[in-house]
Order: C-alpha cells, then sequence, then structure tokens
C-alpha cells in the first residue's frame, strides 16, 4: 500500500512513541502512543447526515477552499459520494486527513477488516488518517441491533490493532465512550488510542472529561459542535434548551467579537482544544466555519462560557438498544425514560 511508503519515508506522516510500561505482574509491555498529536487539522467537514446529493461537491469545495479534514463513517451512507468529493478536488493525499468509522455490526475480526476495506475503497484513499471505533456496542451481524454478547470493546479494539499492522490505517481511536470504558482500552492497548469523538458543544461542556484526555494523551474530536443546530435534535432534548443561535448569550458573544454566532461557538471549541467537524453542504457556511481559526477567546471569555453549560445530551441511541451509554459523564442513558434515538 502507499501508506506503508509513506510511513517510511516521512517521519511527520506518523510519529510513534514506544513507551515501556511496568505492569502489575511486573514485567515489560509495549504501548504504542503517537507522538505527534498535533498533526490532526483543528477543523473539519463533518458529513453526518450530509445528503448524498450534495455532500460530494460540499467536500470538493471545502478541500478546494482551506480545509484538509474529512469526517466520514460507513453508517453515514454516503462514504461513496464523499470519496467523489475528495478525488475531484485534485488535493494530494499526504494534504488530506480522513477518519471513518466502524459501525457496531461490524466489529467481529473478519468484519472489521471488511468494512475497513470498503470505508477505504468508497473513500478512494489508499489508507485511513484515523479508524473509530463508532460506539462501544456491538451487533450480532445482519441481525439488526441484537446484542452480541460474545464480542467485547476490548476484542474490537485487539482487532483494530491488527488493521494499524496491516498498514489499513495510521491511527486507531474510539467514539461515544464513558472514561471508565477508555480507560479499559488505555489499560490493555499495546497501540493506544489516538483520539476519542464525542459530542460536546457549549450545552454539554464535560470540561473535566476533555481535560482527563489531554492528561492520558488522546486527542478529543467534538461532533454536534453547535450543538442543537442539528435539525434532527429539534424534537429531541436539544429542543429543551432553544436554539443556540438564538441563545442571547451567543449573540452577544459573537457580536462583541464581529463574528457570528457559528463562528463564536467553533472558535470557543478550538480555543479549549478541540477539534471540531461541522457539517455542512452550503459553501457560504463552509467558508464561515473557517473563519473561526481566526477568532481570538481570553481567559474570561472562556470562564463566562463555562457558566452556560446545560448538560444537556442531544445524541443518546442507548435506550433503543438497551444498552446504559455515558454512565460515568453528564446526562447518561436512562433505560427507563424517554427515548432519544439517533
Amino acid at each position: 500500500m502507499a501508506f506503508g511508503k509513506a510511513l517510511a519515508v516521512a517521519a511527520i506522516v506518523a510519529v510513534t512513541l514506544v513507551v515501556l510500561l511496568r505492569t502489575e505482574h511486573d514485567y515489560a509491555s509495549t504501548k504504542i502512543f503517537s507522538l505527534k498529536k498535533g498533526d490532526i487539522p483543528q477543523l473539519g467537514l463533518g458529513t453526518w447526515l450530509s445528503d448524498r446529493d450534495e455532500v460530494a461537491h460540499a467536500v470538493e469545495y471545502a478541500l478546494d477552499n482551506g480545509y484538509d479534514h474529512i469526517d466520514a463513517a460507513l453508517i453515514y451512507r454516503n462514504e461513496d459520494q464523499t470519496g467523489k468529493g475528495i478525488k475531484a478536488s485534485g488535493l494530494d493525499r499526504s494534504k488530506i486527513w480522513v477518519t471513518s468509522k466502524l459501525w457496531n455490526s461490524d466489529h467481529r475480526k473478519d468484519k472489521a477488516e471488511a468494512a475497513i476495506q470498503k470505508s477505504i475503497a468508497d473513500l478512494g484513499v489508499d489508507f485511513l488518517d484515523l479508524y473509530l471505533m463508532h460506539w462501544p456496542v456491538a451487533f450480532v451481524p445482519d441481525e439488526g441491533t441484537r446484542l452480541d454478547e460474545g464480542t467485547s470493546f476490548v476484542d474490537t479494539w485487539r482487532t483494530m490493532e491488527d488493521l494499524v499492522r496491516k498498514n489499513y490505517t495510521r491511527h486507531i481511536g474510539v467514539s461515544n465512550f464513558a472514561r471508565a470504558d477508555v480507560q479499559a482500552i488505555l489499560d490493555v492497548c499495546a497501540i493506544c488510542p489516538y483520539a476519542h469523538e464525542f459530542e460536546t458543544h457549549p450545552y454539554l461542556q464535560q470540561q473535566a472529561f476533555v481535560d482527563w484526555h489531554r492528561a492520558v494523551g488522546v486527542e478529543v474530536i467534538a461532533y454536534s459542535p453547535l450543538a442543537n443546530t442539528n435539525p434532527t435534535y429539534r424534537d429531541k432534548k436539544g429542543g429543551l434548551v432553544g436554539p443556540i443561535f438564538e441563545d442571547p448569550f451567543w449573540t452577544a458573544l459573537a457580536a462583541a467579537k464581529n463574528a457570528t454566532v457559528a463562528q463564536a461557538v467553533l472558535a470557543w471549541g478550538v480555543r479549549r482544544g478541540t477539534v471540531v467537524i461541522p457539517k455542512s453542504e452550503s459553501e457560504k457556511h463552509i467558508d464561515e466555519n473557517r473563519g473561526a481559526l481566526e477568532i481570538e477567546f481570553s481567559k474570561e471569555d472562556m470562564e463566562a462560557v463555562a457558566k452556560q453549560d446545560k448538560k444537556v445530551r442531544m445524541n443518546d441511541p442507548g435506550k433503543s438498544w438497551g444498552v446504559e451509554l455515558f454512565s460515568d459523564l453528564d446526562d447518561p442513558t436512562e433505560l427507563d425514560g424517554d427515548d432519544n434515538e439517533l
């Protein structure tokens, strides 16, 4: 694969630090952590819920206008169109960060390898920069959402480590995990998580959780960084707090910075050290979102935003799956509560 050659000739493509740790059994074990943590771009284009007829142009336009990071997933069912956009941009592969994700029904070893091969083929690339376990939940293949009790997320992690060894992806990571679940991976990993992608925004800040990732050396990718602007959320918990674009705090803060609310919210996300991946199919909004990288936030600004946390989670399919998600985080799954499936 082209990845293998690139890895051999360019230290800037992927640099790893081998750390020898002593285990409780007092023998040396080798864990591989990413050393160059800053190589994932701070701003990416999300593709969740992007229309199949629009996403190719959105990706092409973004890559032609300063973006270098595309966030995709097999379950979005638009990776083939996303790949057309990547190809049409003409941007050299080495200049683009591409993330995809392993869906719940593909956790078994044979399924996982086939899934990443499909994502790579559909996206039109030779390898991925990052491959995430989409949820810490395994489904029995071809049986809907029936839980696969025989496959743990630690088993799946071992499988994903092999995907790195086979040069399908430079890095692996997780998505939508509780802190205890991330720690369970860190306790056993040979190739450790590069990043954790989860919902975080001004209405679900989870600052302690974000800070903990920094302490253990895992990047945080914030999905739904614009809170309840996603139309899917309007009939869910997002309707409980009102549209963030109309929030008096954010409209005033954005006006003070001569910015739009979207720019201010994204700038806050970048300032706190997260990678933000807003989805858009609009050229205007794609350009506008990139402008967030030019906006500064002071310590006083950050303290003011911290007081606006609503601790409201918009995306939680746990009840429909019969799984308690986010158990040690703000707004965890309540199996006997209202359905919030997405």
